[in-house]
């Protein structure tokens, strides 16, 4: 049998119950448009957690106190005093593959401006090299700088949330604003960072020196850091600058090689990997749950095949008299099955496109459609005519020439 009529037949068998093909590939349709949306979705979800945690400092490693133990009991980690400003300045000298380090004190207090007041969700006290460490821009006026960082000066910069809500439409850099009723002058506003991917607002919060975070508002004199922000220069080197800091803060420390450290370290890559983990487990569970509808689909088109044989019988005895082997019945009725799953298939993904940038358009929703998931619906809806098509293609091709011609 020639190319040319092992297609036309398929095709005339399909166009012989129009209604019939059309129902029997809805469920491919569904299913092969159910898992591109779902996959779609899953990872733009995942390309949106992983941009969230980077907003947070790609290349940034937070290094924090160990814990603090009474008696025996662990107080939790980050209730020790560990952390010192020489340990920073010794991370920022000494490790090569460091671009910049931030000393972070964190404090709370009510901000007061004029008839205006705000709780911020967050002030800290930071190095001048904080928004290097966090890749952060300044859209107005200036960050503090090493000299203010040293004389604990009274200045502040400031995220886009507090200066809606304690500025209206007024202009923030120049004016003095009260936290925990002493005046700071704002000097920067910083540029818009969204939510972290745990809803943390980065947006509000207050920046200023750590020097004067430590000494004015807290009002401590001792030589400790609540945590040290380090960037390395790239984000292929990050696991080397963590052991180099490893080895530097336990000798600083005077740690003996048995006993643990008393600090802890954890790295944005390590938040990105985990994250992308978890959102690439959901789309899989996800597209595995659509692709049931697959399953059903193929059950659907074994189905309506059987059917055909048994409405063509007659046909296919007929064709076997006048010399067609049992081969050509075989691909003549599995090249069916394939072309109703590949029509199936292409309607099915034209479909799931459709949906992803539906919800894209109606739910701000971001959408990454991946080729590898087109191709893997492509591939399944061939799969499906071949597996579901071959036993009714079998028993067509195996069925009696008189026997057949006889039926009714």
């Amino acid at each position: 049998m020639n190319l040319s009529l092992l297609l036309l037949l398929p095709i005339r068998g399909l166009l012989r119950n129009k209604m019939r093909s059309a129902l029997t590939m809805l469920g491919i349709v569904i299913g092969i448009a159910s898992v591109i949306a779902m996959v779609a979705i899953g990872d733009g979800a995942s390309h949106l957690v992983e941009s969230q945690v980077r907003s947070l400092g790609s290349n940034m490693i937070m290094i924090m106190p160990g814990a603090l133990q009474t008696s025996g009991v662990s107080l939790g980690g980050g209730s020790g005093v560990t952390l010192t400003p020489g340990d920073a300045d010794a991370i920022r000298t000494t490790i090569p593959g460091v671009k910049a380090v931030s000393p972070v004190v964190q404090t709370r207090g009510q901000l007061v401006y004029g008839d205006q007041n705000w709780g911020p969700g967050s002030i800290r006290g930071e190095g001048e090299d904080y928004l290097a460490v966090k890749d952060w821009d300044i859209i107005d006026g200036a960050f503090f700088t090493a000299d203010d960082v040293s004389a604990a000066r009274k200045v502040c910069v400031i995220g886009n949330t507090v200066v809606e809500n304690l500025f209206d439409d007024e202009e923030p850099v120049g004016k003095t604003i009260r936290i925990q009723n002493m005046p700071f002058r704002v000097i920067g506003v910083l540029g818009l960072k969204g939510n972290t991917p745990g809803g943390e607002d980065q947006d509000d919060v207050v920046i200023l020196p750590w020097t004067t975070a430590k000494r004015v508002l807290r009002g401590s004199r001792f030589n400790n850091l609540d945590v040290v922000l380090v960037s390395s220069t790239e984000e292929g080197n990050i696991a080397e600058v963590e052991r180099e800091v490893t080895d530097l803060l336990r000798e600083r420390h005077h740690i003996p090689e048995a006993q643990a450290e008393d600090f802890r370290m954890l790295s944005m890559t390590e938040m990105v990997e985990a994250s992308t983990r978890t959102s690439k487990i959901m789309t899989t569970l996800l597209a595995s749950i659509a692709s049931i509808s697959l399953l059903v689909g193929g059950v659907g088109i074994m189905n309506i095949m059987l059917v055909s044989v048994t409405e063509r019988t007659r046909e296919i005895g007929l064709r076997m008299a006048v010399g067609a082997r049992r081969s050509d019945i075989l691909r003549q009725f599995l090249c069916e099955g394939i072309l109703m799953a590949l029509l199936a298939g292409v309607v099915g993904m034209l479909l799931g496109g459709a949906a992803t940038y539906t919800v894209r358009a109606l739910f701000h929703w971001p959408i990454f459609v991946s080729p590898a998931a087109v191709l893997l619906a492509f591939g399944s809806s061939s799969a499906v005519g071949i597996f579901f098509g071959f036993y009714p293609s079998l028993r067509a091709s195996r069925l009696d020439p008189i026997a057949a011609l006889r039926n009714e």
